[in-house]
């Protein structure tokens, strides 16, 4: 006679004598130390890792007790890890002197990768326009390949999804679906001109503007930014954009618009290399030049003041 199966599973020795918290935290992944050799950079990640102050007050604490939050990793096809969260605790290993890297490696696909990581670094106390920029582009893009609307560069966006910028992009993001798109539009900009909106010499308005222009007139642009030692004004680029869109913008045109005089524009000293070399002291280096012309003049000034005092007494 056929033995009859049950489908009643008998639970297991862990089972009996295991609490059901412990049986859920079996079931997390496991926490690992991985080999920082077999680590990689996420894939375009948009935020910058510095070896600042920050970085500096990192280290010693990964020194003095370890990396406390475990890095979090995706495990690759060619058996490699990827980071998705924790490059500047793995760099912080790295310069602590270690070879791992505490790690919890979780299943994830390219995309929840990706919203995964840009949520991660949002907790960051500063970011750079730029990283927002890439960033929200990459949250959005991942999105969309998941099936939702995330055309944020459009007005409409918010009419069609009946969502706000913080359900679409992040909870905690706390920005404008205004704000979101001109953060998108900034990813249209060459290098040069990103680079003066995170150093705050370009703001969102201008940025804007001449994100529309295409790469010829952008560099037209930075080009007479370094000769002018000025950006250019919020109208200007109204206007260089209005003169792209006609087809009118040529680099005579640049040229003359940027040359204009603006309230941010610097008065510029100039300096002839060859009699102000002849005046320093050959020890000192090249790039050491302005702080020892700065010294002098100090020097200088107070000698002007010292014999003012002894004229006027």
């Amino acid at each position: 006679m056929a033995e009859r199966k049950s489908d009643f599973a008998l639970p297991t020795l862990d089972d009996l004598f295991s609490t059901q918290q412990e049986r859920e935290d079996a079931k997390l992944e496991k926490i690992r130390n991985i080999p920082l050799d077999l680590i990689d950079d996420f894939p375009d990640h948009p935020f910058h890792v510095r070896d600042d102050e920050d970085m500096v007050q990192l280290v010693e604490s990964i020194k003095a007790n370890g990396v406390l939050t475990p890095a979090v990793l995706r495990q690759k096809e060619d058996g490699r890890y990827e980071i998705v969260s924790g490059h500047r605790r793995k760099r912080a290993c790295e310069l602590a002197g270690l070879t791992t890297l505490r790690s919890e490696i979780k299943d994830l696909t390219r995309d929840e990768a990706i919203v995964y990581m840009v949520e991660s670094n949002f907790q960051r106390t500063t970011i750079l326009p730029s990283e927002k920029a890439f960033a929200y582009k990459m949250r959005l893009e991942a999105i969309k390949r998941q099936g939702q609307r995330t055309d944020l560069t459009s007005a409409t966006l918010l009419q069609k999804l009946g969502k706000t910028s913080r359900e679409i992009i992040a909870e905690n993001s706390g920005e404008s679906h205004e704000q979101v798109r001109k953060y998108i539009r900034l990813t249209n900009l060459i290098p040069e001109l990103l680079q003066l909106v995170d150093e705050g010499r370009i703001k969102m308005r201008p940025a804007v503007e001449l994100s529309y222009l295409d790469e010829d007139s952008q560099r037209d642009v930075a080009l007479q930014i370094d000769i002018n030692d000025c950006t250019p004004s919020h109208d200007q680029t109204i206007r260089m954009r209005k003169m792209f869109e006609s087809g009118k913008l040529t680099t005579e045109v640049v040229e003359a618009i940027m040359s204009e005089e603006k309230p941010n524009q610097r008065e510029r000293i100039v300096l002839h290399g060859d009699r102000v070399r002849s005046l320093i002291p050959k020890s000192v280096k090249l790039k050491d030049t302005e702080d020892y012309v700065c010294k002098a003049l100090e020097h200088y000034r107070r000698y002007l003041r010292s014999r003012a005092e002894r004229d006027g007494r």
